[in-house]
């Protein structure tokens, strides 16, 4: 087994004092508009080329309607089926509901496994396990293990000096709530673009310097950082400035590269793909993330949430904050539009192999419809008081689904019961969701050990195999 350690998680923080002199030292660095690349987190280091396995993970936060959209009913009950009519795809025999008409013209192009199902009732708790495979089904304020990505990232970092210019891990508005690297530690976090990347005068900070006596500017205030660091590293036993080294590396790398300009810019697309994509925020952060995959980046995420849900930015629809139905038309258009649009792109400019996307949430929402009152009014619910129909949380049957990847498209896995209430068929769990993302990224997670904070080996991942119809 390989048993995997990094050398920074075992520095405790030593006295104020000296704290306080390397950020002395850093000063000059961090007063040129970098106050966050220090501990932006950085990227991972790992070398990267044309042909390196990516994934972009589009993240629906609080859990879409599986019967809603994916996974139909039409002969439920009233209380279960909802309104929505079902429309054939692609695929004979497989229906989605009237929301998704651009995804069921192209569902010849992806994967939909409708027999996912986890443990936690919880957004915390259920989104742990389907990010770290927390088994835990109680909601924890931040997380035990560290999620796919960064484990990822800090696996692929093992290879030696990155020779792209931009950070392997990159989240466009990624989810941020109830994951992260725990104890590998935030150098393994994300370069997280926030902002709406649909605004005209939108831009990723400290990305690019175009004026080359800034460069040189900040080449000497560089200089002066590290001379002032030596006269300190006799006494750096953790090798903590050897660390911060790295991120200063990554930080002037994405100031003065041009790529790394080119890649995050989204005005050098033409109008017809951006219009494609959609003029709103979630079709433009999907075109930055297949930019981005296309530069170089290998872990992308990109969470689906804000304005565009209704009224509670997100699709946690419960009675008391969105009339359910109301909300998922108000965001049907928009979801459907961005992400078909990411898929067609994937296999129209030849990633499909390899780059994998992946499209899911936490859970699911409860077959059955309930009634509360709203608690506020507005966009998809009523005003506060007023009885609307909601879903609840249901991580017992949900969808997701596969493009990319290599992987056999153009079909359905799995099955639920004929309410939606419960997986009844090729039952997949999240240590299976997540052996199947490393697989496509060459991690073998039922070989790779990684030590906690405690110094104990911990597996990647527990009780899960790829799902061999995921595998391409």
């Amino acid at each position: 087994m390989d048993q995997l350690f990094n050398p920074l998680n075992q520095y405790c923080s030593g006295p104020g004092t000296r704290r306080g002199f390397m950020k002395m030292g850093l000063a000059g660095f961090a007063s040129l508009s970098l106050p966050g690349m220090l501990r932006l987190r950085a990227e991972s280091p790992a070398a990267t080329d044309a042909k390196k396995t990516a994934v972009i993970m589009v993240w629906k936060p609080g859990g879409c309607s599986h019967i809603d959209t994916y996974d139909p009913k039409p002969n439920a009950g009233s209380e279960y089926r909802g309104p929505f009519a079902t429309i054939p795809t692609k695929v004979p025999g497989m229906q989605f509901t009237e929301l998704l008409p651009m995804q069921a013209a192209i569902a010849d192009k992806f994967t939909v496994l409708r027999s996912m199902r986890q443990g936690a009732g919880g957004h915390p708790a259920g989104s742990m396990q389907m990010l770290s495979g927390d088994s835990d089904t109680r909601d924890k304020p931040k997380p035990k293990y560290p999620d796919w990505m960064s484990v990822a990232n800090y696996l692929r970092a093992q290879g030696g000096p990155r020779t792209n210019p931009l950070p392997a891990y990159v989240g466009v508005n990624p989810p941020t709530t109830y994951n992260g690297p725990a104890y590998l530690g935030d150098s393994y976090s994300p370069f997280s673009v926030k902002g709406d990347p649909n605004a005209p005068k939108f831009v990723v900070p400290n990305i690019g310097l175009a004026n080359q006596a800034e460069v040189k500017h900040l080449d000497r205030r560089s200089s002066l950082r590290q001379n002032l660091d030596n006269l300190e590293r006799a006494f750096d036993q953790a090798g903590e400035l050897d660390a911060l080294d790295e991120f200063e590396t990554q930080a002037m790398t994405l100031l003065t590269n041009p790529k790394t300009k080119d890649a995050f810019d989204l005005s050098l697309e033409d109008d017809k793909t951006r219009d494609r994509y959609g003029r709103n925020t979630w079709g433009q952060q999907l075109l930055l993330a297949r930019r981005l995959v296309e530069a170089g980046v290998e872990v992308l995420t990109s969470s689906l949430r804000g304005p565009l849900c209704g009224r509670v930015n997100n699709w946690d629809d419960h009675a008391v904050n969105h009339h359910v139905f109301d909300a998922l038309k108000f965001r049907s258009q928009a979801y459907d539009q961005a992400v078909s649009a990411l898929i067609e792109d994937i296999y129209e400019r030849g990633l499909d192999a390899r780059v994998l996307v992946v499209v899911t949430g936490e859970f699911g929402r409860t077959p059955k419809i309930s009634h509360q009152p709203s608690t506020g009014a507005g966009n998809a619910s009523a005003p506060a008081g007023t009885q609307q129909p909601g879903r609840d949380h249901w991580p017992r049957a949900f969808s997701n689904i596969w493009a990319g990847g290599g992987i056999e498209t153009g079909r359905f896995i799995g099955a639920t019961d004929k309410r939606g209430e419960d997986s009844i068929e090729r039952i997949c769990m999240p240590g299976d969701f997540l052996a199947t993302i490393y697989h496509h990224l060459g991690i073998d997670s039922s070989q790779v050990f990684i030590k906690d904070f405690n110094g104990r080996p911990t597996p990647i991942v527990n009780h899960g195999k790829p799902i061999p119809e995921l595998i391409g």
